[in-house]
């Protein structure tokens, strides 16, 4: 992100509130928006240029074509390595990744092996996101992923047949009722195997914790960046990359929920209509448009669920941190996405 480009003067954050919910949720739609995948890599030259002139006092305040760059920027960048994230595991490409792989798990009445290869397929879609976008100051091994990898699929199969074999079981329940928790076997599955891909992903984190730094007033801000200095880290918390993991799994299952819930129980509905009876090869394309119309609006609103520069009291972490906290008592950390 812009956080890592050169220059000591603090660049704002965002252009909206990000101490309000609603204020993240704007400012994760900018960084989550799918146009600006289409930048070239002259533009993000570009717009990265732009941002290290203001850094660097050569332009004297924000202007929108700022603020446009640093959308581009913030999108694109990891605000740990300040490298481009590989296109596909953005999160302004996330709805479009996860589109086929989300209409293959909601398809009607999979086949078993067609139930394991698209549940295969998701995680490892989000081994790869949450790799891409976790917390970059502690490394995690080749073996280290292999096993997480191997696990998370292992998880989110066993969940999903699972599920399929007990549903047919309920013969207390209507034909009906059973045939809507049909649909919504995949969201088990997705939530739970989701949460859980995510803390093994990112279980080096937890073992050795993650960077945080000392919260800053403006003053604060201003006097470090008259001397030239830069922002040192306190030391790596257990504590905060814990809260960090725990919030990030908690925003994939707030994610997944409307997605993987409300485009098959309305797919439900509609196939009742006579006019998707009649037409029976539209139920793909209806059921794709459920799920992008969805996910365009489920995606900043789970994202937006906790801030991704996190603050916390230097008291809830380790001793060693107590009373270094800068403004407050607090100090701050990247949370990841």
């Amino acid at each position: 992100m812009s956080a890592s480009l050169p220059g000591s003067r603090h660049l704002p954050t965002s252009r909206y509130d990000l101490n309000s919910y609603w204020g993240r949720v704007k400012h994760s739609a900018d960084i989550s928006d799918p146009r600006t995948l289409l930048t070239s890599s002259a533009g993000l030259q570009h717009a990265k240029d732009l941002i290290t002139e203001y850094k660097q006092n050569q332009i004297p305040e924000m202007t929108p074509d700022l603020w446009t760059a640093k959308k581009i920027v913030d999108s694109t960048l990891h605000p740990d390595t300040g490298l481009p994230v590989l296109l596909p595991f953005r999160m302004s490409s996330f709805v479009l990744s996860n589109l086929v792989v989300t209409a293959g798990m909601l398809t009607p009445n999979l086949s078993t092996p067609a139930t394991l290869a698209w549940q295969w397929a998701n995680q490892s879609l989000n081994v790869a996101i949450n790799s891409a976008n976790a917390n970059k100051s502690t490394t995690i091994t080749t073996p280290q992923l292999i096993t997480s990898y191997f696990l998370a699929v292992g998880a989110s199969c066993s969940v999903a047949l699972g599920l399929n074999a007990l549903v047919p079981r309920l013969k207390r329940l209507s034909p009906t009722t059973r045939a809507t928790l049909g649909r919504l076997v995949p969201f088990a599955a997705v939530a739970s195997a989701g949460a859980l891909n995510v803390f093994l992903m990112r279980a080096e984190e937890i073992r050795r914790g993650i960077d945080v730094f000392p919260c800053e007033s403006a003053a604060q801000r201003q006097q470090r960046e008259t001397r030239g200095g830069t922002l040192e880290s306190l030391g790596k918390s257990k504590k905060a990359a814990t809260l960090a993991v725990g919030e990030t799994a908690l925003s994939r299952v707030f994610n997944a929920t409307p997605i993987m819930v409300l485009p098959p129980l309305i797919l439900v509905q509609l196939q009742r209509q006579e006019w998707l009876k009649r037409s029976p090869r539209l139920v793909l394309p209806v059921n794709l448009g459920l799920i992008f119309t969805t996910s365009v609006f489920a995606l900043p609103l789970a994202l937006a669920a906790f801030p991704q520069r996190q603050a916390v009291g230097a008291g809830t972490l380790e001793k060693e941190f107590w009373g270094k906290g800068g403004e407050g008592g607090r100090v701050e950390f990247n949370r990841g996405i």
